[in-house]
């Protein structure tokens, strides 16, 4: 049996396929809706070499500890042992000191990011929301595995806090991209050109960092 698999019966796949998802290292089996699992399973543990040496090119776990320099918005932070038994993150200069539990170190830090996250993206959600003369209902932020943001109908805004750890010009670029939903709902030709518009750039070389680079940011802080 394939460790960390994901079985998915799909209504329109013709053949079975098999991939490995890069920002979580899991192996993902797509099969027709009729296709016999137990052959298709087969056939997937049969690749073993091949998903080895998939999961060999993965970018490597980079658990939050004592030393790990994190590039938040464009600072580069280490993650520094502090003494005492302060439970808040503190930032120095560009060091994150850290007291209290070691063992509550990891869920501290992540928390201290996903809440400078917040603030960051809303100040940028902001100022694009002014240049396109819109409102904007909330500004919130998650962890999800395949989207960098979204723009509900309601007027709500949604970006995965890991876009502080990318660099600012990506990070903006998402933020115009949310914001031009605001006023085009689609992706059409008009969205584009409002993007770009409010952005003041091409927004091309932000996609094509995300999906080059997108998949490591969520390797940080992962233990393995």
């Amino acid at each position: 049996m394939i460790a960390d698999l994901d079985v998915v019966r799909h209504p329109t796949a013709r053949r079975c396929t098999l991939s490995i998802d890069p920002a979580s290292g899991r192996a993902r089996l797509v099969l027709p809706r009729r296709a016999a699992l137990k052959s298709a399973l087969a056939w997937a543990a049969g690749k073993a070499d091949w998903l080895a040496e998939q999961r060999a090119r993965l970018p490597r776990p980079q658990p939050y500890a004592p030393g790990l320099t994190l590039t938040v918005a464009d600072t580069p932070l280490t993650i520094v042992r502090d003494e005492g038994r302060r439970r808040a993150v503190l930032r120095d200069g560009d060091r994150l000191l850290v007291a209290g539990p070691e063992e509550t170190l990891p869920r501290r830090v992540e928390a201290w990011l996903r809440a400078e996250a917040l603030r960051v993206l809303a100040e940028d959600t902001a100022f694009y929301a002014a240049r396109a003369g819109v409102t904007v209902a909330q500004v919130a932020v998650g962890d999800p595995r395949r989207r960098w943001g979204s723009c509900a109908s309601s007027g709500v805004i949604r970006y995965s806090w890991r876009l502080i750890l990318a660099p600012g010009f990506v990070r903006r670029a998402t933020a115009a991209h949310e914001v031009a939903h605001r006023v085009h709902m689609n992706h059409g030709p008009a969205f584009h050109a409002l993007t770009a518009t409010l952005l003041g750039e091409d927004p091309a070389p932000s996609r094509a960092w995300l999906r080059t680079h997108g998949a490591a940011l969520h390797w940080i802080g992962r233990a393995s």
